[in-house]
Parts: structure tokens; C-alpha cells; sequence
């Protein structure tokens, strides 16, 4: 059996062969999936990108909705909703998605570039490895690093693992050669062949989207307070002012809504995602209808806008876990049709709004709480203007929070609140609920889901902080994965989400 792992592997990395039944390229007929390092790389690079985001963060969201509670099921205790049997078997994709399809397009982006004297193509390869990397090791902790694919090495068919401080150390480092690179004479232009669906080919963007994650990585570090990787307000603020400036800096990926599966948002309801996202929450419709936490009377101008009407009128979210209460699902809101689940959505990698949340607080930590309040301010009229909401409309949500919270009820609170709207359908929401501890004081109302694995998760302030590693991977290489034990791998707290 093992040999078959090894042999099936191979074959995939190689020509990327074998998925599970809902992967979003048919292997068959793709021209985007890696197949030879002979092509030039302006050929190669809209597959690195498509690969990044609808395959992988689509699988790093979607098995989370249940633990960051944007969407729900309609039948209750569903198995990755209750934190049960299909993340405690390991039977959870982003690995595959990650390792056999996403980073070996990176891996030979960065070779291809390299080979046709492109350092522009280069960075490009090394950026988007660098959201991988983070995506991955933010998921599982300790991951596969230097001993994934490489198109100029053999396949090592029992790669070693390494620990999420040293993933950490290198996503920086790729972070900051990208930039370099970009600022070098290159042979071919990034939007040669139309490939760069991200920013048409502009470096300057691509340098602000190299900042904009890096200052989202030096933020995960607020639990270090010591050594090489103490979390440094000063730095996080340095990245940001280099990163996104305006919305026009989105790092997004737009659908047709079309015929074909993969032209639709996987969130939709003519996209491969969507049955995971049958409702939207209670949770995020009730923050939805008090975003202010009671400070005043107010709802939210985007509710609905993202939140589609029931069909008894209103908006009404199902509770996570519980599933539709006597099967009248007409009561609630639907999971898709609004501004991140219609066909033609968008998928968000990073926002102007993010990088302004990550700005308020850095500037809260370090004691500017001025300089706080004016960049909540900002990323949450950075929102509402990338939703299309009125001028009129969004003045009053403003004025609104400046009347009733101001700086006197100002805190992490109202950042991560806003963050947590703005971010919808983002896997970056639960590194922020982990760097919270999960706590209803910065989340007002936020509960465990209903039907939870008792036996994982006996007391109520038992949340869930690290994904299992895929079984396949565990058949195969299980002398040097960590230990995937559910009791160990799925309770124990990743290297930045541990107090020092």
C-alpha cells in the first residue's frame, strides 16, 4: 500500500494526476497545472495564481466555515461544523491542494523566471509561495518547506518537516527577495500573454501586495514577546506603509458565472463549494445587525448586501451546529446570492481594508490609540466602498461610530469585529479567533457551535487550534509528519498562538 502512496505522489507532483472529486481543474484537458519547465513562464503564471486561490484558499476556508461561523449547514451536527469525523480522520484537502497542486506552480514559476532572465516572474513565484506557506503552516503548524517539488531536484517521497518559526523565517525571507527582484531588469513583461489576473502585469502592485503580506504575518506574532521574533508593532507598521493603499491594490480573482463549475465562486450555488455554505450564520447576521455591540441602533449598511433576504422576509442566520431548526429553512438566509456568494463573486486574497485593521492594531498595541481609531476608520470605509454601498450610506455608518464609540469605547474589540466583517470568506479570520483565544469579549456573541465533539472538546473553553494532517500523507510519510493524533494534533496550539 505504501508504494502505491509513493508511486501515486510522484505522478501527481510531477504532471499533477489523481484529486479528490470536487478538485477545481479537470486534469484531463487543464492548461494550467505544471507539466513541463520548458514553457516560459508568462505562459505558467495565471495557473500559479488560479491554483493559489481557488484551489487552495478555497480549501483553507472551507473546512473552517464551521469554526469561524460565517456560514451553516441545514442539518445539524454536520461532521466538520461539530469538529468531528471528517477533520478528526484527516480527511480535510488543503494539503493536497497545497502540495500537489498550488506550490508547484510556484516552484516552477520561480525556476522559469530564473531560466529566461525574468526576476520579475521570479518574485511572482516567490510571493505567492510565501501566502502558501503562511496559509498551510497557519492551518497545521509544522509543514513540508525546502523538501516540496522542485523542478530541479529528484522528488523526495518522504519529505521532512519542519517547525512553523522556521516556515515563518523563510516567508519573510522570500518575501523580501521578491521585492528586490521586482525592482530588476526583466526580459518579459508579467501581462505578456494576459496571464496576470491579479494586477495586469503592474510590479508596483505586486511590491504592495508583497508588503501588505508580510505585515500580515509580523501581526500573528502578538503572543512572542521575546527573542528574534517578538511581535514588533514598529515593524508591522514599516510593512504597512509599504503594502496596499487603496482598493484599487485588492488582491482578488474575478468568475465569469459561467456554464462550466470553475467559472462560478465556489460559494455560489452553481460553484463546487457550495455545499458547504447552505446558510449564513447566526452569528455573523447578528453582528451583521449590531455591529456596533449595542453602542447604538444601528444596522449594518452591508447586511444586505452580503446577506440574502430569507423568503419569510428578514434576515436570520442558523446557528452553526445546529442545523435548521424543524426543517423550515425558509425562515433563514440563504448561503448564497450576495456580494461574496453570487457566480460572478469575487475571491479576496487581500484587502485595503485588512491592511488597515492590521494598521489600527499595531498603532493600539503601541499606544497610539488615536492613530488606531483613525485606521479602524479607514478600513471600515475601505469596506463599504469595495461593496459598492452609497456615499450617503457609509457617511452615516461613520458618523454613527463616531458618535457612539469614538475614542472613549475604542478598542481591539471594534478592530477585530470589523476585520471579521471584512474578511468574509478569508482563512486568515481563524488565525485571528486563535490570537483571541476565541474570546466573546473581542467577539461579542461568539459561542462553540452546537453538537460539538464532547469527547475532543469537553469544556466550553475548548476551541479547536490546528487542522489534522491528511490521511494519505500519514500512510505515507509518517516517520517524519508530527504526531496526527486527533486528541494531540487538534488541541495543541500552533508556535505563534503560544503565550511567552
Amino acid at each position: 500500500m505504501k508504494k502505491y502512496y509513493k508511486y501515486f505522489l510522484l505522478l501527481s507532483t510531477v504532471i499533477i494526476a489523481g484529486s479528490c472529486s470536487d478538485d477545481y481543474f479537470d486534469v484531463n484537458d487543464s492548461v494550467t497545472q505544471p507539466t513541463t519547465t520548458e514553457l516560459p513562464p508568462q505562459y505558467r503564471i495565471e495557473g500559479a495564481i488560479e491554483n493559489a486561490v481557488a484551489t487552495a484558499q478555497y480549501r483553507g476556508v472551507r473546512e473552517v466555515l464551521g469554526v469561524v461561523q460565517y456560514g451553516s449547514q441545514n442539518t445539524p451536527a454536520y461532521y466538520s461544523e461539530s469538529w468531528n469525523t471528517f477533520l478528526t480522520t484527516g480527511s480535510y484537502f488543503l494539503w493536497q491542494n497545497v502540495y500537489v497542486y498550488a506550490l508547484p506552480n510556484t516552484a516552477d514559476l520561480i525556476y522559469l523566471g530564473e531560466k529566461f532572465n525574468s526576476p520579475h516572474y521570479t518574485a511572482i513565484g516567490k510571493i505567492l509561495r510565501a501566502y502558501l506557506l503562511g496559509m498551510t503552516t497557519d492551518q497545521y503548524g509544522s509543514i513540508v518547506l525546502d523538501d516540496s517539488y522542485n523542478p530541479e531536484e529528484s522528488i523526495k517521497l518522504e519529505p521532512e518537516f519542519v517547525s512553523q518559526e522556521v516556515v515563518y523565517e523563510k516567508i519573510f525571507k522570500i518575501l523580501d527577495e521578491a521585492v528586490v527582484e521586482l525592482d530588476q531588469e526583466s526580459e518579459l513583461g508579467l501581462n505578456d500573454e494576459g496571464g496576470d489576473i491579479l494586477y495586469n502585469g503592474d510590479v508596483e502592485q505586486w511590491k504592495k501586495f508583497a508588503y501588505s503580506i508580510k505585515a500580515r504575518y509580523l501581526n500573528h506574532l502578538t503572543k512572542k514577546t521575546s527573542g528574534e521574533h517578538a511581535y514588533s508593532p514598529q515593524m508591522v507598521l514599516e510593512a504597512v506603509q509599504k503594502g496596499f493603499s487603496s482598493n484599487a491594490d485588492n488582491a482578488y480573482i474575478t468568475y465569469g458565472g459561467g456554464e462550466a463549475s470553475n467559472d462560478n465562486q465556489p460559494f455560489s450555488t452553481s460553484g463546487y463549494g457550495s455545499t458547504r455554505f447552505d446558510y449564513f450564520s447566526e452569528f455573523f447576521v447578528d453582528l451583521l445587525q449590531d455591529p456596533l455591540n449595542e453602542y447604538a441602533d444601528v444596522q449594518d449598511p452591508r447586511l444586505p448586501v452580503i446577506v440574502t433576504e430569507a423568503v419569510n422576509g428578514g434576515y436570520q442566520g442558523v446557528k452553526t451546529g445546529a442545523g435548521v431548526p424543524g426543517g423550515e429553512g425558509d425562515n433563514y438566509s440563504i448561503g448564497y446570492g450576495g456580494f461574496y456568494t453570487s457566480p460572478d463573486s469575487p475571491t479576496f486574497m487581500m484587502t485595503y481594508s485588512e491592511v488597515k485593521f492590521i494598521e489600527a492594531e499595531a498603532k493600539f498595541r503601541s499606544n497610539d490609540e488615536s492613530g488606531a481609531y483613525q485606521a479602524y476608520l479607514e478600513g471600515v470605509e475601505a469596506d463599504l466602498n469595495k461593496l459598492d454601498i452609497s456615499q450617503e450610506k457609509t457617511s452615516a455608518y461613520l458618523e454613527t461610530i463616531d458618535e457612539e464609540i469614538s475614542m472613549d469605547e475604542f478598542g481591539l474589540s471594534q478592530i477585530f469585529v470589523q476585520k471579521y466583517i471584512a474578511n468574509m470568506l478569508n482563512p486568515e479570520t481563524w488565525v485571528d479567533f486563535r490570537r483571541m483565544d476565541y474570546s466573546s469579549d473581542i467577539y461579542p456573541g461568539l459561542k462553540r457551535p452546537e453538537n460539538v465533539n464532547v469527547t475532543l472538546f469537553p469544556g466550553e473553553n475548548d476551541w479547536i487550534r490546528a487542522m489534522m494532517y491528511e490521511y494519505n500523507e500519514e500512510d505515507r510519510n509518517y516517520e517524519n509528519m508530527p504526531d496526527n493524533d486527533p486528541y494531540v494534533r487538534l488541541t495543541t496550539p500552533l508556535w505563534w498562538d503560544t503565550e511567552e
